[in-house]
């Protein structure tokens, strides 16, 4: 992040923010006596476009009594967002952004040569499940679709089939499903192609599909392409589809997956993607094993098997089904961090060398999804935060990711993608000789004592708390550089100072 976005973010208190439940015609935007689009502002704050914010920002409230905050929804339940302060925060502060060093920036890719007028697809799963959903989807800005996995073997969904692990604002931190495949019969999806094909040329449409056997692969490839699919994916990965030769179980088998690509590969002249589970120890052999089999890029990561939770009153795991659940697929922000390590490891591998990544897994801001691209993605694919917030999260991952590139003097998005790939390295190769200390900054430091805490009883015993002062003092002679305390303080009050030499 650029420093200046980072004073910025320091300087702005995104815990009330996160208070705002991103509403359905926002009611703060119709009460706002100077027509300011302030629920898109509080959109934007939300999802981290900060630059957006302020550019939405055609107000001034300085003297404004608010009639934004008390149309707030939340006040028939609790507390609203405190609007006003919020607002000025973002005018106060506009000033510690960046200044754009370019003005025009080219946010279009490719999935193996099929271009994308931008990075952002929707994953496969019940947000691209229909005609209508995908075509609301694609006019709402979204490139692309890779839609709900088709096979031809009927599903029998239960109910219900989600359960979620929470932020304390309501948002979701996890997501499990216990769902299955696409419910409309291989025709039907067939149709819903050619009428999507016929009405946007331009958008990518990505053929999930599942067979039983080889021929099955082999002719769902075929008829995909016939009906106007630009890619297909071979979902190589559900968790929720274990057999011998379905689903998660063919993601755990190199021999599988070589063999269910390449009877793909025969029914089509399309790019085919393998759609691989992290439900492994290490994907880049199943990867290779895709590669034999003529695979022409690389999805991932799919949902990781989870249980979500148990309700402690009937003592059922979630979601519960006339008392009893099973294992299903864990998604959502959480999840972030094992796909960027599945990313990495497969851009790193040089045998996979030239093979397209299509990076999924916990994307929910523009932020997120450039981390996927500096770790090598090639394009992007999202479901839980359509599924929490719609299919107009699409403007802010747009607006983030083309200022930050402005701000940064980058023209085109090829240029970001594999751009910290290189950055992660195996353990032998990290340097261990010097220590990066902690220096506390009094001006932003709250006195909460929290770096304290964690650091007496988490930590190296390494700070001191004059409690006169309520300020946090080093004991250098203890400090390892560890920066649990940069981590747990709520005020970003924490910098770091020069590195020293350990003896």
């Amino acid at each position: 992040m650029d420093r200046n976005i980072e004073k910025y973010v320091s300087a702005f208190d995104r815990s009330e923010v996160s208070k705002c439940l991103v509403c359905l015609d926002p009611p703060c935007t119709n009460a706002c006596p100077q027509h300011a689009d302030v629920g898109n502002i509080l959109k934007s704050l939300y999802f981290r476009n900060y630059i957006g914010a302020v550019n939405k920002l055609t107000c001034d409230c300085t003297y404004c009594n608010a009639p934004c905050e008390r149309a707030c929804v939340l006040n028939e339940k609790s507390l609203p967002v405190e609007i006003h302060e919020v607002i000025l925060q973002v005018k106060n502060n506009a000033d510690l952004l960046p200044a754009n060093r370019i003005e025009q920036v080219d946010l279009s890719t490719d999935i193996c040569g099929i271009k994308l007028e931008n990075p952002f697809l929707l994953s496969s799963s019940v947000v691209a499940s229909s005609y209508d959903m995908c075509k609301r989807a694609f006019e709402a800005g979204w490139a692309g679709a890779s839609f709900k996995t088709i096979c031809n073997f009927p599903q029998h969904e239960t109910s219900p089939r989600f359960s979620a692990v929470r932020h304390h604002s309501n948002a979701f931190i996890g997501f499990k499903n216990i769902e299955q495949l696409s419910d409309h019969s291989v025709e039907e999806n067939m149709q819903i192609f050619e009428q999507l094909r016929k009405e946007f040329p331009t958008k990518v449409i990505i053929a999930s599909i599942m067979g039983q056997n080889e021929q099955e692969w082999t002719d769902l490839a075929a008829k995909c392409e016939k009906a106007g699919a630009s890619v297909i994916e071979c979902n190589f990965s559900c968790p929720n589809m274990e057999d011998d030769d379905l689903g998660v179980t063919i993601g755990q088998s190199p021999e599988l997956v070589e063999k269910f690509t390449r009877a793909t590969k025969r029914g089509t002249t399309l790019p085919v993607l393998a759609k691989l589970t992290p439900n492994i120890t290490d994907m880049v052999p199943i990867a290779l094993a895709a590669k034999r089999g003529g695979a022409d890029g690389i999805a991932a990561i799919n949902t990781i098997n989870s249980i979500t939770g148990v309700d402690i009153d009937t003592l059922v795991a979630e979601p519960a089904v006339r008392g009893k659940s099973i294992v299903g697929g864990y998604s959502g922000n959480a999840v972030k961090p094992i796909a960027l390590r599945f990313i990495s490891d497969l851009s790193r591998c040089e045998e996979l060398d030239g093979k397209h990544i299509s990076g999924m897994g916990g994307i929910e801001t523009w932020h997120d999804a450039l981390e996927f691209l500096l770790l090598g993605s090639g394009s992007l694919q999202i479901t839980t935060a359509v599924m929490q917030y719609g299919y107009r999260i699409i403007d802010d991952l747009i607006e983030g990711l083309e200022n930050y590139m402005k701000c940064k003097g980058i023209a085109s998005l090829q240029a970001l993608i594999g751009g910290a790939a290189g950055t992660v390295v195996d353990h032998h190769s990290i340097e261990r000789d010097t220590i990066l200390y902690p220096v506390f900054d009094y001006d932003l430091c709250n006195g909460c004592g929290r770096c304290y805490i964690s650091c007496m009883d988490g930590g190296h015993q390494a700070i001191r708390f004059d409690e006169a002062t309520r300020r946090p003092l080093l004991i250098g002679s203890k400090c390892v550089g560890c920066h649990l305390c940069r981590l747990v303080c709520s005020c970003k009050a924490i910098k770091t100072a020069r590195k020293v030499v350990q003896k």
